[in-house]
């Protein structure tokens, strides 16, 4: 079947009208959370859950409670009507876009919250955006309450949020299966993110140098597994040397706990975030021995 003939997805503003239409759903459902602004990255999520589900289910929602208060909530990209078109090419079924008090009825400040253990949510990315992962373990564990997916796709390039959410799973025993989906990059390498578009044309020359610097601390490793610690020095003195790029961290960590390794013997993830003028970009990428 040609799926971009089809009609348009539904689109369900309101929980209650969400769980009216899944109350009718026969077969597997399928679903990707999130923000809108959809890119490249976006879509391979989408297709992948499209081939493995009999129903498919996009979330468009931009969660206030994972936005520190100097971070960009009010000028986070809306482009909802480009996002509908997306999501119609590839055969979603099911658009859910809820409004901020569909979610937090009582205000963000006022819900009960999911909070992730210490070892996954304060380090890295957690040390940088305090509560961050509390925002999001929330809002996916009330969207998978509300939807009640068979299975998920989160992308790699976030890969901390994709450790938190199987975590989540697990631990409080949800009934859907988490996957990875691989991180999709443009031609020169920097990873999609829907925080390009606030690159100026000058700092997007820039940013693919992150993945470089990753691409030579990870080509290093199997010549010598018994001195990460020092390569991955030698990448941080790479990114001195780029003085438009403000490196926040860059740390090798096991690949499924994220706790620190000293030495090449296992799966393990190169993870950076590092700041381009006011624009804040997160990369990794994954070896195995």
């Amino acid at each position: 079947m040609d799926r971009s003939s089809a009609g348009s997805p539904q689109v369900f503003k309101t929980i209650k009208e969400f769980r009216d239409w899944r109350r009718s759903v026969r077969g597997s459902l399928g679903f990707i959370a999130t923000m809108g602004a959809l890119h490249a990255g976006h879509l391979s999520l989408i297709s992948r859950a499209r081939e493995l589900n009999d129903n498919l289910v996009v979330s468009i929602f931009v969660n206030p409670l994972q936005f520190g208060p100097k971070e960009d909530f009010g000028s986070y990209p809306r482009t909802f009507e480009t996002d509908l078109e997306l999501c119609r090419k590839l055969g979603v079924d099911t658009i859910f876009s809820p409004g901020t008090e569909e979610i937090y009825p009582d205000g963000k400040d006022h819900c009960t919250k999911v909070v992730p253990p210490p070892f996954l949510g304060e380090v890295l990315e957690g040390h940088f955006r305090p509560g961050f992962f509390t925002g999001v373990a929330t809002v996916v564990s009330k969207l998978f309450e509300i939807i009640e997916p068979n299975m998920t796709i989160f992308g790699e390039k976030d890969y901390q949020q994709l450790l938190v959410v199987k975590r989540m799973v697990r631990d409080l025993n949800m009934p859907l299966l988490v996957e990875g989906g691989p991180t999709i990059r443009a031609d020169d390498g920097l990873a999609l993110s829907s925080r390009n578009a606030y690159l100026t044309e000058e700092q997007r020359k820039i940013a693919p140098m992150i993945h470089r610097i990753l691409s030579d601390v990870i080509g290093q490793f199997k010549s010598e597994p018994n001195k990460l610690t020092a390569l991955v020095e030698k990448g941080k003195q790479q990114f001195s040397k780029t003085a438009s790029i403000d490196l926040q961290y860059l740390e090798v960590r096991d690949a499924n706990t994220l706790e620190e390794v000293a030495a090449f013997d296992r799966k393990v993830v190169l993870l950076t975030a590092a700041k381009i003028g006011s624009v804040r970009l997160i990369d990794n990428l994954i070896a195995t021995p």
